[in-house]
């Protein structure tokens, strides 16, 4: 968000409120939230759970970073000012809490599994942008790949995700960003979170499975803020957002997904966030 908007202070008069809001976010500027979110018990089931949602973004130095519930990620490539491209390239981390806790997990074949250990993955991504699109100078567009690995030997395999984001800010009060997502995993991914070994079907009553790599899912998705106090660049903002993911392949035809949960996955989100 913040890139964005500073990418647009040259291309509107200065008498325009969003070149002044353009003007103010070429310093440091950070989000810090905390929301509600409605989500699956563990990626492929069927019951839901609220949980809280911590997020943090922002620009310190030219770096623009962000902390959204289990995932962090910072891209260590400068933006430029004005409608331009934009390239991308940094670290990113993930704490996957697939099926962790044995009281989060309600239905019962699943719970007869076993719970697994929290893995870490950490890797990096590369991506270009590129400002002033569609709508307005404001707007922009990105289109990224990441790659991260688990480091703490839980499902010991790795995960690539493309991703295209898109955003828009509506007014200096208001922004939406569209986005959509795939995942790829490794074999290994899957025997940790969706195989039943034989040994399994007596205690769960699922019958046995074992699949292997491939894609695992797409996922669109819409995230909005509104600000209560100030503007996108200051004061209290109200922060809401969906997600739909379709689990497909092997994973979609795991008796934990496909008996035992559901393909379709949703997720939402609505929360209070500083921006200071």
């Amino acid at each position: 968000m913040f890139p964005t908007i500073a990418a647009a202070q040259d291309s509107a008069p200065a008498a325009d409120p969003a070149a002044a809001l353009a003007d103010r976010a070429g310093g440091d500027a950070i989000t810090v939230g905390l929301g509600a979110g409605y989500m699956p018990d563990y990626e492929g089931s069927n019951d839901y759970q609220f949980t809280p949602v911590p997020g943090v973004i922002g620009t310190v130095s030219g770096i623009n970073f962000q902390v959204l519930g289990n995932r962090a990620n910072a891209d260590l490539i400068p933006s430029q000012p004005g409608p331009s491209w934009d390239f991308q390239a940094g670290p990113i981390g993930v704490l996957n809490f697939m099926r962790t806790k044995r009281s989060s997990i309600d239905d019962p074949r699943v719970r007869a599994l076993g719970t697994r250990a929290t893995a870490l993955e950490l890797g990096g991504f590369v991506g270009v942008g590129k400002t002033g699109v569609i709508t307005s100078p404001y707007d922009k567009i990105s289109l990224s790949v990441s790659y991260r690995h688990d480091v703490t030997g839980v499902h010991k395999s790795g995960i690539w995700q493309p991703t295209i984001n898109y955003f828009t800010p509506l007014s200096t009060r208001a922004a939406v960003a569209l986005f959509g997502s795939a995942e790829r995993v490794e074999t290994k991914y899957l025997s940790t979170y969706f195989d039943v070994a034989p040994s399994q079907v007596a205690a769960s009553g699922l019958p046995a499975f074992r699949g292997r790599g491939g894609w695992k899912s797409w996922t669109v998705g819409a995230v909005g803020t509104h600000s209560i106090t100030g503007d996108l660049l200051s004061g209290f903002k109200v922060v809401g957002g969906v997600t739909y993911r379709k689990l497909i392949n092997d994973v979609g035809d795991s008796p934990i997904v496909s008996i035992a949960g559901s393909r379709n996955q949703w997720l939402g989100v609505l929360g209070l966030a500083y921006t200071f």
